[in-house]
């Protein structure tokens, strides 16, 4: 009999009808869904284990978490960390008490977005876990070995998921217009556009269908390029800005400038604009690159990267950004040294385990006649009164100090300069010890 008050069911998203109902129809992952991975042996045991699932959006987390419950007959709660707390965690706990009470099957916990869950929400089910009442599927974007507690990720092994590549993307495509999508055909340059927004992620990749399948509209339509341009508003490549991608990318582009390839560097300062990363951000982190890997080996460098910070706030988008990729470029070309910043961490690290050490009295200021009476600056020896300017064997460390060597220039650049002066004014230093 027809529900005359029910009202019109809701039409389940593209990514849902294409969710996949068993293992061999998982797409993507070989490395852990493979003959003999860890995954595949997973499934295969008949027994689940703790895990936490780390990878991009769109890889599949969600779907192995189901599909892992189906396989052991398990009762499955899911919990979105951004979403629930410390009651909703207890309420999962009763609920798995109740089943494992009347039917005796095993629950499976899955949380979504785990790294969000604090300490104390994490605290609250981890009892639970190790007295075996849940299996905990934990799945995330962020790094566990920041995001996760110590107790709870000992407990559970870490899987990580790969972003899709284009022969699996162009694979998730095919299956997508035999099937919900028939009657829809792509030529090749579509194939390549839609493929490349989706940038990896397959929940991504059957969106975009979706937004296609509605500007299509009804009836059989051969798709080109030109009309999935037209159909998708710009659509950025993923890129979290608090996520594992955006570190990934700032590393990549530091160790680009460091192994002087300024063609990479370029690239990937590019790749993250095009994602939407903050150019001053891009900007600030050059000037870090200026101090830590350039340093003095050419001190133009550090100048440049302000400057180019300069000129983006005063230019503005895109303007502005030419400033920032002539920065780039410069550094990655520039010679390196980073004697500089392990000088000053070697300095850092002494006196942060070292006394306070008194300054000696020939180097202290003497401004009151009290102070000069006491011998303040008396023995001082004024650096442009003695030959070449240069005291030779004045000590400027506190007495009972310790002799160090924390900069160590290198020979590359203008700092290969600095390495002969120096090497002169040490052996001046000999020679007035002598005499």
């Amino acid at each position: 009999m027809t529900d005359l008050f029910a009202g019109p069911r809701p039409v389940a998203p593209l990514a849902d009808a294409m969710r996949p109902q068993s293992l061999v129809d998982v797409v993507g992952q070989p490395h852990l869904l493979g003959p003999g991975k860890p995954l595949r042996l997973a499934f295969e045991s008949g027994k689940p284990h703790s895990m936490i699932l780390w990878g991009p959006p769109g890889v599949g987390k969600t779907t192995l978490a189901r599909l892992m419950a189906n396989a052991f007959n398990a009762e499955f709660i899911a919990l979105s960390a951004a979403f629930s707390g410390v009651k909703d965690i207890r309420e999962a706990v009763q609920r798995a008490e109740v089943v494992l009470a009347q039917s005796g099957r095993h629950t499976i916990l899955f949380v979504d977005e785990v790294h969000r869950f604090n300490k104390g929400q994490q605290d609250a089910f981890l009892p639970f876990v190790e007295k075996g009442l849940f299996t905990f599927i934990g799945a995330t974007t962020e790094n566990p070995s920041f995001e996760v507690n110590s107790a709870l990720l000992s407990r559970a092994a870490v899987y990580v998921l790969k972003s899709l590549n284009e022969g699996e993307l162009g694979q998730l495509l095919d299956r997508a217009l035999a099937g919900p999508l028939a009657g829809l055909e792509f030529d090749e340059r579509a194939r390549e556009r839609l493929i490349g927004l989706a940038d990896g992620d397959a929940r991504r990749l059957l969106n975009l269908l979706e937004i296609i399948q509605t500007a299509a509209g009804e009836g059989a339509h051969r798709i080109d390029g030109e009309f999935v341009d037209n159909a998708l508003s710009r659509n950025l490549r993923r890129f979290d800005k608090g996520g594992d991608a955006f570190y990934d990318q700032i590393s990549a582009l530091h160790k680009s400038v460091r192994g002087s390839s300024p063609d990479a560097a370029l690239y990937w300062m590019v790749r993250m604009l095009d994602g939407g990363a903050d150019p001053l951000y891009l900007g600030r982190r050059l000037v870090r690159m200026a101090t830590e890997d350039v340093g003095l080996a050419d001190p133009r460098a550090l100048r440049l990267a302000l400057d180019a910070c300069e000129t983006y706030e005063r230019l503005g988008s895109p303007e502005g950004e030419l400033a920032l990729a002539e920065a780039v470029i410069y550094l990655a070309c520039a010679a390196k040294s980073n004697a500089v910043y392990l000088a000053y961490n070697d300095a850092r690290a002494f006196v942060g385990q070292d006394q306070s050490r008194l300054v000696p009295e020939h180097l202290r200021n003497a401004p009151t006649k009290l102070m000069k009476e006491l011998g303040y600056g008396r023995e001082y020896r004024y650096a442009h009164d003695e030959p070449e300017a240069y005291a030779a064997d004045e000590r400027y460390f506190p007495d009972g100090m310790p002799e160090v060597s924390w900069y160590r220039p290198t020979p590359r650049g203008l700092e290969g300069k600095i390495s002969e002066k120096l090497a002169y004014l040490r052996e001046l230093d000999r020679k007035a010890r002598k005499s």
